[in-house]
């Protein structure tokens, strides 16, 4: 993440974490450690997979204490393995104790999404259909799973409700119908928003191709009707295809030639990948 990115949009979020885990003080640490010590710890890889988050890691430790100091023997996107030093820690041990859960919660959990994300992109390999997130993140955690998604490989869907015009069916009923929701969106948005309409029959696709939507979201349809749906699209919109992929069907879509495939799970059902924080030395 570039620093302005990290100053506007991240500082607070870790602030609020950490004023989660320390509504007053930390008691454990403060016990054992009443006054300043210089000490340094070890980031240890548990498990292989991929490594995502850590200037997040970092910059916990760097609120709490700007004197703070992180040597990476990693970067974010590499591979690493079971048993790996991925980095060592330095400074005020009180710091190292307090700030270790929340960084470490932050690394794991961007880990595990780009982790889960390559997985899913090596599947893919050899199509042309991109690999996109969807809006199912957790409160709060949007800025950091949808980057980790991008450090895995995948690409990012619209970022939020202002991003982009997505008709799905609740608007095209509030609408009256996929034409009328496509007219109304073309007037109220501005040009450079690119309008995705979400069908689910070949009559909706028909009509959204006829409504001039710019990408159309074939929704939870069977492998066949998808092939009718692009044979009807024809070209004269972007195709994205979405709900119950897996790794058994993702072959049979991309074969299809869809140009994008959506999956929330990438975000909302990725494990985190297993790290600690080891051997503190108090010198």
């Amino acid at each position: 993440m570039d620093k302005n990115t990290m100053r506007l949009n991240v500082d607070h979020l870790l602030i609020q974490a950490l004023q989660e885990d320390i509504t007053s003080e930390d008691v454990s640490t403060n016990a054992v450690m009443p006054s300043y010590q210089y000490g340094q710890v070890q980031l240890i890889c548990k498990e292989d997979g991929i490594i995502a988050g850590l200037e997040v890691f970092e910059r916990v430790f760097y609120l709490l204490d700007e004197s703070m100091e992180v040597k990476f023997y990693v970067k974010d996107g590499d591979a690493v393995k079971n048993g790996q030093l991925l980095a060592e820690v330095s400074g005020d041990v009180r710091v190292l104790l307090s700030g270790e859960r929340t960084a470490l919660n932050y690394l794991q959990r961007m880990s595990g999404i780009a982790t889960y994300t390559n997985r899913v992109v090596s599947y893919l390999k050899g199509s042309k259909t991109k690999l996109l997130d969807t809006r199912k993140t957790t409160p709060n955690m949007r800025v950091f799973e949808k980057y980790a998604v991008r450090v895995g490989g995948g690409n990012n869907h619209r970022y939020n409700l202002s991003d982009g015009v997505m008709l799905k069916d609740n608007h095209i009923a509030a609408a009256g119908s996929i034409t009328n929701a496509v007219k109304m969106a073309k007037n109220y948005a501005s040009f450079v928003r690119k309008i995705e309409v979400e069908v689910e029959t070949l009559e909706q696709v028909k009509e959204a191709v006829e409504a001039g939507a710019d990408i159309i979201m074939l929704d939870n349809m069977s492998v066949e009707n998808m092939k009718k749906a692009i044979e009807i699209i024809d070209g004269r919109a972007e195709t994205e295809c979405s709900g119950n992929v897996t790794k058994e069907n993702i072959e049979k879509l991309t074969a299809l030639g869809v140009d994008y495939i959506s999956s929330g799970a990438l975000t909302h059902s990725a494990p985190i990948l297993d790290l600690s924080l080891k051997n503190l030395q108090v010198k």
